[in-house]
């Protein structure tokens, strides 16, 4: 159900409306035999509209809406009568979408929150009528504008969870118990490499009633900047985070180790990502020592913020959120 619920990259062909030609057209009644030029506007082609909506956390419900073609403006018609508008697409998204023009790469929208909307695709302005162009010179104008076209090309839809923490780890380092200890998440946590295969969320509940939201991501591999492992698919998903909680397992080989490929990685991605604010969580210590913890101490870099957590044995996590939430909010004070 992983695999096919949750979908964070799309393609989609999208065609904006045409514009309404304007009319050439004379004024004729029973009273007038030979009146002026009356031909109305021709009407704006149909937007294609992208539209936050913090329902969504997926784009699985535009799998199988590849082809999106927005109606066409009316044509003006006699009388002065502007032709309608074409009713503008909406495609709804959930909060962190972009969308991307496939040829260039270009980032061309951003969505980041509930309700808020941006034309992807405008619409073709519709012509003019034949009256716009009447002078003293030339009353009768045989020629009226035809409307704009629309634009058209592929887009790319892409998703990144917008989180306040993003868990990074090397693959079963403990990152999918925290969050269900942590959170009411429920993420599926197994004894064997990548069995986070979509980004989990789960809210955090603090003191006084505040909250902040967490984010266990699929775990990095070395060589995930390069593609390898879940690559792309998970390192996206960091760049809307401004804390990063690195989880290193009690019984890794190499705390130290671990924790610089880990930030490598980051770098090689995006250098950018190394501008956020990083702490060190070492898992599993309940199988740890004072004396054990105290060497592992001296392996972590100086200038990172770490602690010694255990999920299943309750300890340290009351700790771990203060540290979160003084990372989130660095002037705010917190009262024990």
């Amino acid at each position: 159900m992983e695999k096919t619920n949750f979908i964070d990259y799309i393609r989609i062909f999208c065609k904006s409306g045409h514009g309404g030609a304007g009319s050439t057209h004379f004024m004729r009644n029973k009273l007038t035999a030979f009146g002026g030029p009356d031909g109305g506007d021709g009407g704006r082609g149909a937007h294609i509209i992208l539209r936050g909506s913090k329902d969504l956390w997926t784009l699985l419900h535009l799998r199988y809406f590849k082809n999106v073609l927005a109606d066409n403006g009316e044509n003006g018609s006699k009388n002065n009568c502007t032709g309608r508008d074409g009713k503008d697409v909406i495609i709804e998204v959930p909060l962190g979408t972009i969308a991307k023009d496939e040829e260039t790469g270009k980032v061309e929208a951003e969505i980041l929150e509930d309700g808020q909307e941006i034309i992807l695709m405008k619409g073709g302005r519709g012509g003019q009528g034949n009256s716009h162009f009447a002078t003293p010179t030339n009353q009768a104008p045989q020629h009226s504008q035809p409307g704009e076209e629309g634009e058209e090309g592929w887009k790319i839809l892409e998703l990144k969870v917008l989180a306040d923490v993003g868990l990074v780890g090397f693959p079963n380092a403990g990152k999918s118990t925290l969050l269900s200890v942590i959170t009411a998440a429920k993420p599926k946590i197994a004894n064997y490499a990548f069995t986070t295969l979509t980004p989990q969320l789960g809210m955090v509940d603090y003191r006084d009633g505040k909250s902040f939201c967490v984010a266990d991501l699929p775990g990095i591999i070395e060589g995930a900047a390069e593609g390898k492992g879940l690559g792309f698919r998970f390192l996206r998903h960091i760049e809307r985070n401004p804390v990063l909680l690195f989880v290193i397992p009690a019984d890794s080989n190499g705390h130290r180790e671990e924790f610089e490929i880990l930030k490598n990685e980051l770098r090689e991605y995006n250098p950018e990502l190394l501008d956020k604010k990083f702490i060190i969580a070492i898992s599993k210590s309940d199988m740890l020592d004072d004396e054990l913890k105290e060497a592992i101490a001296k392996e972590l870099p100086e200038d990172v913020p770490h602690i010694f957590i255990s999920s299943l044995a309750n300890q340290g996590l009351v700790k771990l959120k203060d540290l979160l939430w003084a990372a989130l909010n660095e002037n705010e004070i917190i009262h024990e």
